[in-house]
């Protein structure tokens, strides 16, 4: 199937002559589909820059075409300008265009006039409306669909009265896309103004406000994984995660909030996006730890008796989707039944609590490291009910309405705390406290502590210096 993207200055005449030749072949040729964009004289110029930008092309005039290899996986080939697509046509297709200079201005004009219209009336919506922009990835994932109906009622956008939730899936079906569409809408939130889908990322991010990246490679498997395919999968998620991160620079607020989600490679994504989004700030972009914090509170809880929700201040630390150390020295459970007893809120430390230290050194991390596998093992699907419960608490946490004594363990940017080197995403305990994080600094260090810290970083330094890697072999850059 050949899926090609025409874009072009509303009033080229050139733009129109192709636009035109390209609707007769998506009519006469059931393989062959167009997608148009049109845009403003005013706008064209840093549309375009922005475009070759994200996607490392040259190309200077109106229009320029692409082609978005779907069924490949791959991303956009540029094809060229005017000339280069009727060569194209004229050598694949044996067909070409004989619209003359006259026909060619007049709709020119047209187009021109149409875009200035949807323009105008695009002003007058966002002038009465103040619309909240939410940009999910990878939407088409069990956890999208878990997350988007109760999306609505974290703390963060709960008084948000007007919402525009954006729904990216590259390369996925349309169908797809346009199925989750309507099943969205047919959820009847209130504050919900529209919801768009996407599968390329041509306009990702467009005044986001809030973005959720849920993309993700397969990862835990009981296979040992081949270094050759472990370098394959670090230069898919290089290469899509610094496209996301030029276009979060090009096109989403300044203030935007980022939160990278999921299973595999969490740090590097995170850190990708930094990297090449550098006029935000980096404390605006999370990588989501709590979904592992959780599973190991469940463990604890199991062992103590207790519910999930009366053990808390545990940390993760290091590499979200690696080589992560959970630390219980913070550690508290409430409510726990022992020869102590208290009032309500008196709470006693988990590693007092817990005599069974071989379990804790050698079961219990067992456990955590294997529960999301056993979960999906059982039920044929990724764990998407905890994901989404991490990435609503995260959120609920940054709208400030969590204690500002709780602490969360969270991927974030290292500014040289506990000897992470500066600029690497890691995970350490973090509060809360209007709307931002801060790391904790009141953490004690130990020897055995500092060597487990030394092994996380060690291996997002060997990911990041492979995704470095593959920038350093593209052509491209």
């Amino acid at each position: 199937m050949a899926k090609f993207v025409l874009a072009g200055r509303a009033d080229c005449p050139h733009y129109a002559k192709t636009e035109l030749l390209a609707d007769l072949l998506q009519k006469i040729l059931p393989d062959f589909h167009i997608h148009k964009i049109c845009v403003h004289p005013s706008d064209w110029q840093d549309w375009l820059e922005g475009t070759c930008s994200s996607n490392g092309w040259k190309h200077e005039s109106s229009p320029i075409v692409w082609r978005e290899l779907i069924d490949r996986g791959g991303k956009g080939m540029l094809l060229g300008g005017f000339s280069d697509f009727l060569e194209h046509v004229q050598g694949y297709y044996g067909i070409t265009s004989d619209m003359g200079s006259e026909q060619m201005m007049k709709i020119a004009a047209e187009n021109l006039r149409v875009t200035e219209v949807l323009m105008e009336e695009a002003a007058r919506q966002n002038q009465s409306l103040q619309v909240f922009h939410i940009w999910i990835t990878g939407a088409l994932s069990p956890t999208c669909y878990s997350l988007i109906p109760k999306l609505f009622t974290t703390e963060l956008i709960r008084d948000i009265s007007t919402i525009s939730l954006h729904l990216l899936d590259v390369n996925s079906s349309e169908e797809s896309l346009l199925g989750l569409k309507m099943e969205t809408e047919d959820l009847a939130l209130s504050q919900l103004h529209e919801v768009t889908v996407h599968s390329d990322m041509t306009w990702a991010f467009q005044s986001a406000d809030l973005i959720l990246f849920l993309d993700d490679w397969p990862s835990n498997s009981e296979t040992p994984v081949e270094q050759g395919d472990k370098d394959h999968m670090v230069s898919q998620v290089a290469e899509r995660f610094r496209s996301y991160g030029r276009l979060v620079e090009a096109n989403a607020q300044k203030d935007v909030r980022v939160m990278v989600a999921g299973d595999s490679y969490v740090n590097l994504k995170c850190s990708l996006l930094i990297e090449n989004a550098p006029s935000v700030d980096p404390c605006r972009f999370v990588a989501m730890t709590t979904q592992l914090e959780y599973e190991a509170r469940a463990q604890l809880a199991e062992k103590l008796s207790v519910k999930t929700t009366d053990i808390t201040d545990i940390i993760v630390w290091g590499n979200i989707s690696g080589s992560s150390h959970v630390d219980l020295q913070r550690a508290k459970v409430f409510r726990y039944k022992g020869s102590i007893w208290g009032p309500t809120g008196f709470s006693q430390q988990v590693l007092e609590m817990i005599y069974d230290k071989k379990w804790l050194e050698t079961d219990f991390l067992s456990l955590v490291a294997l529960r999301r596998r056993a979960i999906s093992l059982k039920t044929n699907r990724t764990a998407a009910n905890s994901a989404t419960n991490g990435i609503l608490a995260v959120l609920n946490a940054w709208s400030n309405c969590y204690s500002s004594r709780e602490v969360f363990s969270l991927g974030v940017v290292s500014s040289g705390n506990f000897g992470v080197p500066a600029g690497l995403v890691f995970s350490v305990p973090v509060k809360f406290h209007n709307g931002d994080w801060s790391v904790c600094s009141d953490i004690t260090i130990n020897d055995e502590l500092r060597s487990k810290l030394g092994v996380a970083i060690n291996e997002l330094l060997v990911e990041k210096n492979t995704a470095d890697g593959v920038m350093k072999n593209d052509p491209v850059n």
